[in-house]
């Protein structure tokens, strides 16, 4: 319902801008188009090439929002090329010495101004682009999963930005089978590969940064045996096949109330608290398919609540959907070399800022997340000036 959500989406989105005032800002979007791209072009293209941003500033009574230097979106002509993904990269006017990477003359270029790159992206040579093969998740008939690379060098600090969607779970009855979960492998072994696909030997390695939606989840299983500690569970079985397609999980005494209905596509917890209290710290815990990759990622300490699945509901800002169990889908990670790259502050004020967007407001099925942070000029150079520094979003 882009009617509707787009104006307090932008208005949300543009009063962080405001709040943070960046110098650089790379916004990453997945699902630009969704599964029904042919009906939901017109709105991206809209988006992608209108005036919204700089509308939204001037609706506000504000200063506008940087002027867009960079553009690279995904749109799309068939699902076989789509990763329906969208980048956008805004650089403040200020900013004079920007670079970004040409991937096949493998040097930097100069940029000198707006550049907008859409509809297929496979001859920019700007960006790295990969879709991650079907039997990578074959039980979806296709996937619009995959990534998009840039790489950009300001004040000589040279880093990559990567535009990631991995794989949703397919069915909360079969993540909640295992720990971790069969999806939970699924999203390892993409994850894994696109970290080997930066950092191979094509090309210099780079700190870098990937952010999007990774459909990281708690592992059911743990989840589910502790928030139903005390109950018993029901199993019901299809009447044909004898496949499970419901449990029950209800309280021993108090009446016997259900706690939690467990289906493919539902997650219907009756205290939707424990999400939300404290933004969700208790169940931190079960958050664990970063670990496997501590050696390689990074992560800022989590203090905003599940990013996703929020009810669609305009009225609703709040309230989850019942088809999930809430999770931090929606992350920010860096190599330890770009944890390296960012400032610390000499007088204890809060400079690296890791939180979400629009607690309140519809934003969609997912609250958007955002990392503000400054690094050094020169700071990718043994001789950096750490005097000097540019804002980077």
């Amino acid at each position: 319902q882009p009617e509707n959500l787009q104006k307090n989406w932008l208005r949300e989105f543009y009063q962080v801008v405001h709040a943070h005032k960046p110098h650089f800002m790379a916004l990453h979007c997945q699902e630009f188009g969704g599964k029904n791209y042919e009906a939901s072009m017109s709105h991206v293209d809209k988006f992608v090439k209108g005036p919204g941003f700089r509308q939204q500033s001037h609706s506000q009574g504000q200063e506008p929002v940087p002027k867009a230097q960079q553009t690279a979106c995904r749109a799309f002509q068939s699902r076989e090329c789509s990763e329906a993904l969208g980048s956008f990269y805004f650089l403040h006017e200020s900013l004079k010495n920007i670079y970004q990477f040409d991937f096949k003359a493998k040097k930097y270029k100069k940029v000198t101004g707006k550049e907008i790159y859409s509809d297929t992206l496979e001859s920019t040579p700007m960006l790295e682009k990969e879709k991650f093969p079907q039997d990578y998740f074959p039980e979806c008939k296709w996937s619009r999963k995959g990534f998009i690379r840039t790489r950009w060098c300001i004040t000589d600090c040279a880093f990559d930005l990567v535009n990631i969607h991995l794989f949703h779970d397919a069915s909360n009855l079969i993540a909640w089978e295992t720990s971790p979960s069969v999806y939970s492998g699924i999203r390892h072994k993409a994850l894994g590969y696109v970290l080997d696909r930066i950092i191979d030997q094509r090309f210099e390695k780079v700190s870098y940064f990937v952010f999007g939606d990774f459909n990281f989840r708690l592992d059911a299983k743990a989840v589910v045996e502790t928030l139903c500690a005390k109950a018993t569970m029901q199993t019901i079985r299809a009447a044909d096949t004898n496949e499970v397609v419901k449990l029950i999980f209800r309280e021993s005494d108090n009446d016997r109330k259900v706690m939690l209905q467990l289906e493919k596509k539902l997650f219907d917890y009756f205290n939707q608290d424990v999400f939300r209290d404290n933004n969700g710290t208790a169940l931190l815990e079960f958050d664990r398919e970063l670990s496997v990759f501590k050696d390689r990622l990074y992560e800022l300490d989590i203090s905003f609540p599940p990013s996703y699945p929020y009810s669609e509901d305009s009225s609703q800002g709040r309230q989850y959907m019942n088809t999930r169990c809430p999770a931090w889908c929606d992350r920010i990670l860096m190599s330890h070399s770009a944890k390296e790259l960012i400032l610390k502050s000499e007088n204890d004020e809060k400079i690296v800022i890791y939180d979400h967007i629009g607690p309140n407001v519809c934003m969609g099925d997912h609250k958007p997340v955002f990392l503000s942070f400054r690094i050094a000029a020169g700071a990718g150079k043994p001789i950096a000036n750490v005097h000097k520094c540019c804002v980077v979003q």
